[in-house]
């Protein structure tokens, strides 16, 4: 089946900044897909390249099985878009901009937007310019889903809103891929994310990181804490290391790739008083492939004496 939404090498500058570096993912279907990058790494250009806002040096851009480039009002009748900072008329109250962008759309767009609206209990009479930041953002939200999109495209949609707020926001994004409906959102807010993403992509300084199934991807990651003898080198730990930090006695590892075999024999070793293993939240994965030079394989990672490098080679919070 089509994708949803695919890049293909997709590649842009804007002078000597590279915003985004042969980037290429899929996003199928029904899902919440998550692209994850700090500020400045590239998710709002491949955002706006997605909805022909901006042009890609190179590559290739698709929603829905459409090419974006050039075919903005196309992808815009399928896709609903919600920016970091909505553009909306001040003016008008909250029943009037739902009526205003009805004329865009007609069908039942002014009932559905009605209902919406009705949910997130937004003050029809109310002006935009007297709303909050939660509730504008709701109006936002109302507006791009009223006509009923195949897409939900969101970029950090709930920067500097209250919890509660936020909790809806995420909410009705699991709600909607429940009923076939496919969510893009960018975000830095990673353990918002974790809650509600199938489907998880890490942008670092425009370079694609990795994509991955979320379940898959902390299944295959685990956070160890190794207690050793006193003076005790800490024993070779297969697999791929992420992070590491010793204190004192101990070693905080990420390890990807390490197996219940290998776990084993680490626990074996005659300097090895325990080893206390977790499955890692999302925000350490995050940070350890954000603060790592790249993919390392497991016998550069491990060191070249076969144990794992000096902490103050690798820095930990």
């Amino acid at each position: 089946m089509q994708p949803a939404i695919q890049l293909t090498k997709v590649s842009k500058r804007f002078g000597r900044q590279v915003a985004l570096d042969n980037v290429s993912f899929e996003v199928p279907h029904g899902c919440v897909f998550a692209l994850l990058g700090e500020n400045g790494a590239g998710k709002t250009t491949a955002i706006r390249i997605l909805l022909d806002l901006e042009e890609a040096d190179a590559g290739l851009a698709e929603v829905l099985g459409m090419h974006s480039r050039g075919r903005r009002l196309d992808v815009l009748r399928h896709v609903g878009y919600v920016p970091e900072r909505p553009t909306l008329y001040e003016w008008m109250t909250v029943a009037e901009i739902g009526w205003f962008t009805a004329g865009f759309y007609g069908g039942d767009f002014q009932a559905h937007y009605d209902r919406l609206a009705s949910d997130f209990s937004l003050p029809a009479d109310r002006k935009i310019k007297a709303l909050s930041k939660g509730m504008r953002a709701k109006v936002a939200l109302s507006l791009a889903l009223a006509h009923r999109p195949d897409v939900l495209i969101l970029d950090e949609p709930t920067s500097g809103l209250d919890t509660m707020v936020r909790r809806e926001f995420l909410e009705s994004m699991v709600d909607l891929a429940a009923a076939g409906r496919t969510v893009f959102l960018s975000s830095h807010q990673i353990h918002e994310v974790e809650r509600v993403a199938d489907i998880v992509a890490i942008l670092r300084e425009g370079k694609l990181v990795l994509v991955e199934r979320l379940d898959e991807l902390k299944d295959s990651i685990r956070a160890l804490v190794v207690t050793l003898d006193d003076g005790a080198a800490m024993p070779r730990v297969s697999g791929e290391i992420l992070r590491e930090r010793r204190k004192a006695r101990q070693w905080q590892v990420l390890a990807r790739g390490l197996g219940d075999e290998q776990l084993a024999v680490l626990r074996s070793h005659a300097a090895v008083r325990d080893v206390d293993v977790r499955r890692p939240a999302l925000e350490e994965i995050f940070v350890a492939y954000m603060r790592s030079s790249g993919p390392a394989d497991a016998d550069s990672a491990a060191g070249e004496a076969g144990s794992i490098k000096p902490a103050s080679e690798v820095p930990w919070p």
